[in-house]
C-alpha cells in the first residue's frame, strides 16, 4: 500500500509575503498555520477559526494542522494564573476541533522559541541561510545583555573567543545581533526589548530542568485527555537549539526527553512534532532510529537538515544535504506510514533565501523558493523510496 506524506507549507496569514495561491502552485495540498494575531493565553474564537479555515479552503488548500497554540509562561513556570490559562487552552482546542483541526503543535521552550544569531548567512552559491553561532550567542549573553552570572555557563576558551568577538563589534553590529536574537522570529510568541528580555529571564529565576519538566507533565495531564476526547493529537516541537540557552533549561531535546513525556502521560493525544533540524543539531540524536522507535507518536513532520560546524554552531543545509541523513529519515517515515496505514502531515522547514527571493521581502527561513525546492526534493525522495520498496 502506498501512503504518501501530506505535503504542506507554513503560512503566516494575511501579512505573509507568500500567498495561498503561490503555496498551492508549489505542489502543497495543505497549509499549516495559526491565528497569529491572538494574544498569548487568549481563547481563539470559534467564528474566527472558521473564517480563517474558509479562506484557506477557498484557495483550494486544506488546514488540519495548527502551528502553534502558544503555552502561556504562567503554565511553564507553574506560577501566576496557570489554572485560568489551562482552561483557556482547552477551550481553544474545543473551538479548533469544531473546524476540523486534528493536529495542534506547541512548544515548551522558556521565553524564546527558535533562536539564531544570523538570519542571512551567505552560502558559497550566493543563497542565504539561517545560522546559530555559539560564540556570538555567548558574546551577546555575557557582554551585551550582561545577564547576571552568564560567564559561569560558558567554558573559559569559549568565553575568551566571545569577548574578542564583542570587542570587534560596533554599536550597529550589537544592535543587529540583538534584533536577530530577541526581536521575534516568524512563529515566535513575541519579541523583546533588552530590558524586557532580562525581566523575562529573571522570571524563570532558579527554575531548573526538573521543575520545567514537571510543569510540562502537569500541562499534559490536563490538556491531553481533553484533546483526546476531541480527536486532536497534541504534538510537542523540540527545543531549537536543543541545549540550554541564556540560562534557560531545555526539556525536549533528546529521544530520552520525549520518551519520558510519553511514559508519564500515555494518552494517545500526547504526540510529537518530529523536527529533524532541531533534533539534528545534536550529534547524539539518532534521527532515523527516533522515527522508528517513536513513530506511533509522530503526528507532524518538520523536514530540514542542519550542518553541524562544531561547538554548538550550525547552519541550515539544503534539505537533502547536511547531517540529517534525510534519505534514511524519509525511508523510516515511509515504512511507518505503510505499517500504520496513515498519511503524516509534513512541511519543508527553513528554506534558503535564493534566486528572485534575494531581492524581495521575505520572512527569515520562510521564503517561497527555498521551501519549494525543499518540498520538490522531499517529494521526489519519497516517491523514489516507495518505488524501490515496491520493487
Amino acid at each position: 500500500m502506498r501512503v504518501w506524506m501530506t505535503q504542506a507549507m507554513r503560512w503566516f496569514g494575511a501579512s505573509d509575503p507568500v500567498s495561498l495561491r503561490e503555496i498551492r502552485q508549489s505542489g502543497a495540498t495543505d497549509v499549516v498555520s495559526a491565528l497569529h494575531d491572538q494574544p498569548n493565553g487568549a481563547v481563539w474564537p470559534a467564528e474566527t477559526i472558521a473564517a480563517y479555515r474558509d479562506r484557506i479552503e477557498a484557495a483550494g488548500l486544506k488546514w488540519r494542522v495548527v502551528e502553534s497554540v502558544p503555552v502561556h509562561d504562567d503554565i511553564k513556570t507553574g506560577n501566576g494564573d496557570s489554572a485560568r490559562y489551562l482552561e483557556a487552552y482547552c477551550q481553544t482546542l474545543t473551538n479548533l476541533a469544531a473546524s476540523g483541526i486534528d493536529v495542534v503543535t506547541y512548544n515548551f521552550m522558556p521565553v524564546l522559541d527558535w533562536t539564531r544569531t544570523d538570519l542571512a548567512w551567505e552560502l558559497p552559491d550566493g543563497a542565504k541561510a539561517l545560522r546559530f553561532e555559539h560564540e556570538m550567542a555567548a558574546a551577546y549573553d555575557c557582554f551585551i545583555l550582561k545577564r547576571p552570572g552568564a560567564e559561569a555557563d560558558y567554558a573559559p576558551d569559549l568565553l575568551d573567543k566571545a569577548a574578542r568577538r564583542r570587542a570587534a563589534m560596533d554599536d550597529d553590529a550589537c544592535m543587529a545581533l540583538e534584533a536577530t536574537i530577541i526581536a521575534g522570529l516568524p512563529g515566535s510568541e513575541e519579541g523583546f526589548t533588552r530590558d524586557a528580555f532580562r525581566a523575562a529571564l529573571a522570571r524563570y529565576g532558579e527554575l531548573g530542568p526538573e521543575a520545567l519538566r514537571a510543569n510540562l507533565i502537569a500541562f499534559l495531564k490536563v490538556v491531553a485527555p481533553h484533546a483526546e476526547s476531541l480527536g486532536i493529537r497534541l504534538v510537542v516541537h523540540p527545543d531549537d537549539p536543543p541545549f540550554p540557552l541564556f540560562g534557560l533549561p531545555r526539556v525536549v531535546s533528546t529521544e530520552a526527553d520525549v520518551a519520558y513525556l510519553f511514559d508519564r502521560v500515555p494518552s494517545a493525544a500526547n504526540g510529537l512534532c518530529f523536527c529533524s533540524g532541531s533534533f539534528g543539531a545534536r550529534a547524539d540524536n539518532d534521527l532515523p532510529g527516533m522515527v522508528e522507535r517513536l513513530g506511533h507518536r509522530i503526528g507532524f513532520l518538520h523536514l530540514r537538515s542542519v550542518q553541524r560546524e562544531g561547538g554548538g554552531t550550525f547552519h541550515e543545509a539544503p534539505h537533502l544535504e547536511g547531517d540529517a541523513e534525510m534519505a534514511r529519515i524519509v525511508a523510516a517515515v515511509h515504512d511507518l506510514q505503510v505499517r500504520e496505514g496513515r498519511s503524516i502531515p509534513m512541511r519543508p522547514d527553513h528554506g534558503h533565501q535564493m534566486l528572485d527571493d534575494l531581492t524581495k521581502r521575505t520572512l527569515p527561513g520562510y521564503s517561497l523558493l527555498g521551501r519549494m525546492r525543499g518540498l520538490a526534493e522531499l517529494r521526489g525522495l519519497e516517491r523514489g523510496i516507495a518505488h524501490a520498496r515496491a520493487n
